[in-house]
């Protein structure tokens, strides 16, 4: 298909909403049906309900007796009681991951608010009612509860997950405070965070007469021809501009929030909660937040330099940082291709992982078209144990979307595997929690690079990859410096709209170099991020899992076998070994300072190449 331009791109961008959906082929949506059939399922109801029972049941049998539960074993010690409680951890979140499921398909439609809504408010209520078990277990005399856990097989079981848990004790309240807290949190943080998501949902941005939204207006800014570009990036700076004062209040309120519950549980430094979520020390997140600080003139300076001669400017404005170049097919990659494609990188890796990946495809787990009020950009949402994950991309026909469509079900890979540990253990802090995903970008790029001959689609493919990296590296590490400007500015007062655009001005100025001209309009582009919403300080985690993903598959490229072995066996872990436990095997060190001068290294080795094959032209 030819590569349309200007207004008629709209249309080519807007994929499952006109004709272009055939050229895609069929996108499949996702089954919800394994969760529950419907909102007015009986199943849906009786859950809830039996949520609600079980929880009081919980509460009667446990609370206040857990310091005597840890002297015994069997089906009255603290064994028991962790397992009673991975099953209603388990049941609240089928219940809750549907409930969210489904908002995510069409934010707007006010049945799914209101079951969204319902839903958390129920959850928060019969949560009320297990608040005691963490604050009691974690009131246990440490000597005695090593030994009921050296005493009682089932509690061993769970020694990961307590012992986790003991982490948290130096910042958790009194009862009555954490409860506070938590039934407070409905029409707090969450309010906004859904305030946010609707709005967000609802926008639409102007470009040559039509209204598109977000997905779309962003996809434009890919566009081959400049002027579409440009045309995008008015459009979605007017709307933010619009916007800008429900942006500037939603982010001025949840930063006071979080400064709030930080002063309350007594963390130091702004990031220390994401930290001890993350279960990752301060000083490694500093040290990665410097060396890609230090290596920004060899990376994304050197290359935005690069790209505005090939593409045959003095300076890219802000809206060709993505632009394709001119080598770039411009043909778009129907869904069965982005199928095969993930599939046979995956299998070639390891047959296991690509029938893991095919499952999700099989048996409807991945919602792919873009549609009006669908949640914007992609995840993959692990749900529970007892059920699957589901994949969320909004797929259309761009090289960048099959690599998405690569990372998620990455993602996805990973939360099954892990899926054995239980609903408590299972989940993975989000510094490795990206591992899986960016490897198995890593994957799918190597596949199509070995397969690509010709030396102009090979520059265009390094070129995209190296773009891909700096968004994941040097991009949200920039997001993460903006963050700890805004939450640190917020402390000392309310910040007007302006005030939060010279913060973002300042950090992409930085962190993109003198190649690209920071024209008006970006300042309000901080609006859209989703992560500055709903978790604070959550970006470092990509630069994370991208520079460890690169030291990985250097490992895996020079291993003779058994590296796969190791590889499953890690994501086999979820959140049971910390992040130093499951890199050992593989002989890195995340808090070792080269380890990330490491993972740089091979970004700035793409780039050399890049340059290379320009001296060869």
């Amino acid at each position: 298909m030819s590569h349309l331009k200007n207004s008629s791109a709209i249309h080519h961008a807007t994929a499952t909403a006109g004709a272009l959906s055939g050229d895609l082929g069929d996108l499949p949506r996702w089954n919800l049906g394994d969760l529950y059939a419907s909102p007015k399922a009986p199943e849906f109801a009786a859950d809830l309900k039996r949520g609600e029972t079980d929880a009081l049941a919980f509460e009667a049998r446990w609370k206040g007796k857990l310091d005597e539960a840890a002297g015994t074993i069997g089906a009255h010690g603290i064994g028991q009681a962790v397992k009673e409680f991975e099953a209603l951890d388990d049941l609240l979140g089928r219940i809750s991951s549907f409930a969210g499921l489904t908002y995510f398909s069409d934010t707007t439609d006010p049945a799914n608010g209101k079951l969204y809504g319902d839903v958390q408010s129920k959850i928060t209520d019969i949560s009320a009612h297990l608040l005691f078990f963490a604050l009691e277990l974690n009131r246990i005399d440490d000597a005695r509860l090593q030994a009921c856990l050296e005493r009682d097989e089932v509690a061993g079981h769970y020694r990961p997950w307590i012992e986790d848990l003991r982490k948290e004790k130096p910042h958790q309240l009194d009862d009555r405070t954490e409860q506070l807290f938590l039934e407070k949190s409905i029409t707090g943080a969450a309010a906004w965070n859904r305030l946010f998501d609707e709005t967000m949902a609802s926008l639409r941005y102007e470009i040559d007469g039509e209204e598109v939204p977000l997905e779309v207006a962003l996809n434009l800014m890919q566009d081959a021809n400049g002027e579409t570009r440009r045309k995008a990036a008015m459009a979605l700076a007017e709307t933010f501009e619009e916007n800008i004062r429900t942006f500037t209040l939603i982010t001025n309120t949840l930063a006071k929030d979080k400064e709030i519950s930080d002063r309350w549980r007594g963390f130091d430094d702004i990031a220390d909660s994401r930290h001890l979520a993350n279960r990752v020390e301060r000083e490694v997140v500093d040290a990665l937040a410097a060396a890609v600080r230090d290596a920004y003139p060899r990376l994304s300076h050197r290359y935005y330099a690069m790209k505005a001669k090939w593409l045959g400017m003095e300076q890219l404005e802000f809206w060709d940082r993505n632009a394709p170049l001119p080598e770039t097919p411009n043909t778009l990659i129907p869904w069965g291709d982005a199928k095969d494609t993930v599939l046979s990188a995956y299998r070639a890796f390891a047959p296991e992982m690509a029938a893991i990946a095919g499952r999700f495809f099989d048996e409807n787990w991945i919602d792919a078209p873009v549609r009006p009020g669908k949640a914007p950009g992609a995840f993959a949402h692990p749900t529970v144990p007892s059920a699957h994950p589901y994949v969320l991309v909004n797929y259309m026909g761009k090289p960048r979307d099959v690599m998405t469509l690569a990372h998620e079900l990455g993602h996805g890979v990973h939360q099954v595997l892990a899926a054995g540990q239980g609903a408590l253990m299972a989940s993975t802090p989000l510094t490795l929690a990206e591992t899986a995903s960016v490897f198995g970008e890593m994957l799918t790029f190597r596949s199509l690079l070995d397969r690509t001959k010709d030396k102009r689609e090979r520059k265009a493919m390094l070129a995209q990859k190296v773009e891909d990296m700096i968004n994941t590296v040097v991009r949200q590490i920039a997001f993460y410096e903006f963050e700890r400007k805004v939450h640190a500015a917020r402390k000392e007062g309310e910040l007007t709209a302006e005030h939060i655009g010279e913060l973002w001005l300042s950090v992409q100025a930085d962190s993109l170099g003198p190649a690209i001209r920071i024209s008006e309009g970006y300042e309000t582009y901080w609006a859209y991020i989703p992560h500055f919403i709903h978790s604070p300080f959550y970006v470092y985690a990509y630069a994370f899992g991208d520079c460890l993903v690169n030291s990985l598959y250097a490992v895996y490229q020079q291993a003779e076998s058994g590296f796969q072995e190791k590889y499953f066996e890690m994501l086999k872990a979820g959140g049971t070994r910390h992040h130093s436990d499951l890199l050992r095997p593989f002989g890195l060190n995340a808090a070792d300072p080269s380890f990330w001068s490491k993972g740089l290294s091979m970004i700035e080795g793409l780039i050399d190449e890049l340059e290379a094959l320009d001296k060869a032209d």
